[in-house]
């Protein structure tokens, strides 16, 4: 199958890789769209993992003011060196983290950062809502399980959808980053503000 600019371009608006990796993947995928972004996102979470031991000391503050001035927020966003942290995607990066904190208020960073009683807590919650709903017995598990990940995505940063494009996660937003500059990408740390709100 030929591969068209215009594939080239569409894949390069859905997922933000360069012209060449999109052409690659389209190419190795036999111009499937689904299966090319897949696979550039798959490059970054290889990327991710090998750098896993690297130092992420460079970096930048990213800030958001909401509309109004009631809601601010600041983020440290790390990386191996300043030449990366001064790139516009990488600082764009900052700004868009800076905006879903704002807009999704998460409690945590990493879903292993939420207490195991507060996991409990919540888990028994749902299973007696299940049982009450009258859901059957085998199948409760599951929906507990279900209802366990919209938790998550509530109050998990790394878990929750981008609000500029649903289908892609915070975690799967930053190894795409990742996989682009070839470097490590963390969040090392977030505070946000709300008028009227103490602690």
């Amino acid at each position: 199958m030929a591969i068209t600019a215009n594939m080239v371009k569409e894949l390069r608006e859905k997922t933000g890789a360069g012209m060449m990796d999109c052409k690659k993947a389209l190419e190795e995928t036999g111009g499937d769209f689904e299966k090319a972004a897949n696979l550039l996102r798959q490059k970054g979470i290889a990327v991710a993992a090998k750098r896993e031991t690297k130092a992420a000391n460079e970096g930048t503050i990213g800030a958001y003011i909401h509309t109004g001035g009631k809601i601010g927020v600041l983020v440290e966003l790390g990386c191996e060196t300043d030449f990366v942290a001064k790139t516009d995607e990488f600082q764009a990066l900052a700004r868009d983290i800076a905006m879903q904190i704002a807009w999704g208020n998460p409690k945590y960073l990493h879903r292993e950062d939420v207490p195991e009683d507060e996991i409990a807590k919540e888990r028994e919650v749902h299973r007696q809502w299940a049982i009450k709903e009258g859901k059957p017995e085998k199948a409760i598990d599951n929906i507990v399980t279900g209802r366990m990940e919209r938790f998550f995505e509530d109050i998990v940063l790394m878990d929750q959808p981008f609000i500029r494009d649903s289908d892609i996660k915070i975690g799967d937003l930053i190894n795409d980053v990742m996989g682009r500059l070839g470097e490590k990408i963390v969040i090392q740390r977030f505070v946000r503000y709300r008028v009227g709100e103490s602690g």
